[in-house]
């Protein structure tokens, strides 16, 4: 995975959007994404019922519980292009990977958008966050994982008594995790959190 997101550039480039799928739980994927030194594309959860999307593909191994490690290039016309399994073991090769897509969108033959970098959080937008809370922690992982870190500062209010203060004059409250956007509105679910940073990194078309 560290391969392909160091590539991101070409898939884009290549009009290519690239997913991981495992049988995995999200969080799983968030923990595991973060220890690589984040993953900024969507890792799907595959994970209830249980290889649903792999078995689809032809890629699950019902015996072993887990999907082929396997690759799948879909067109922009929902076609099936190129299809190889690596197996379990093995290694793919991102930048032959990478060629694969340049060479599919190079012949597709019908006009795709271009992609422009994400919007960002914006200047002045902050994360406030407790320690020891799983919701706090699923934000910093989103953060994380989608490269945020120079631009997205993250406040403690556990330890910092002048985060916390200002948290509860931002928000009207003690509540963390939390976001304060450029504009002031607080969001206050990591799920809605997470949901405004994927759309602030994500690339437009």
């Amino acid at each position: 995975m560290p391969a392909l997101e160091a590539l991101l550039d070409r898939f884009y480039a290549a009009h290519t959007q690239p997913l991981g799928v495992s049988v995995d739980s999200a969080p799983c994927h968030a923990n595991w994404g973060a220890s690589l030194g984040g993953v900024s594309f969507p890792l799907l959860a595959d994970f209830h019922p249980k290889g649903a999307v792999a078995d689809s593909y032809g890629v699950y191994l019902g015996d072993k519980g887990l999907a082929d490690r396997a690759t799948i290039v879909v067109d922009a016309g929902g076609v099936v292009r190129y299809a190889k399994s690596v197996t379990p073991a093995g290694k793919r090769d991102m930048a032959e990977l990478a060629a694969v897509c340049e060479d599919i969108d190079a012949v597709y033959g019908e006009p795709l958008p271009a992609r422009e970098p994400g919007p960002g959080v914006g200047a002045g937008a902050s994360l406030f966050v407790k320690s020891s809370c799983g919701f706090s922690r699923a934000a910093l992982l989103a953060r994380d994982n989608l490269h945020l870190e120079s631009t997205l500062p993250a406040r403690n209010v556990t330890d910092d008594a002048g985060a916390l203060a200002t948290l509860r004059e931002l928000a009207g409250k003690e509540q963390a995790p939390c976001l304060i956007r450029p504009n002031g509105e607080p969001l206050l679910e990591s799920k809605d959190i997470i949901a405004a940073l994927a759309v602030a990194a994500a690339p437009i078309e």
